[in-house]
């Protein structure tokens, strides 16, 4: 008789252990998969970032591009006033 009464005080001990071991279990893949969902993020951020800076760098490059064709106009522009001037200076 008295076995029987241990034996059942070893199996709740087992299944408490058991339990406890479940909740440490799920608390660690909890914290594994908030970890992962943070790094998800960091990364997603990371990418918009990056092709946010290769738009930007494209802008820049069409800006660049626009400013070089109006400094050459206006360099033309000066050219054609430069000869206009000495053409008067001979009248």
């Amino acid at each position: 008789g008295g076995r029987t009464g241990r034996d059942k005080m070893a199996a709740g001990g087992a299944a408490d252990a058991q339990a406890r071991f479940g909740h440490s279990v799920k608390g660690l893949l909890t914290e594994k998969v908030t970890s992962c969902g943070t790094d998800v993020i960091a990364l997603t951020k990371q990418v918009l970032k990056g092709s946010r800076s290769a738009e930007l760098l494209g802008q820049a490059a069409r800006n660049m591009v626009m400013q070089e064709d109006a400094i050459l106009h206006s360099e033309d522009s000066l050219r054609k006033m430069a000869i206009i001037t000495t053409h008067l200076q001979y009248q």
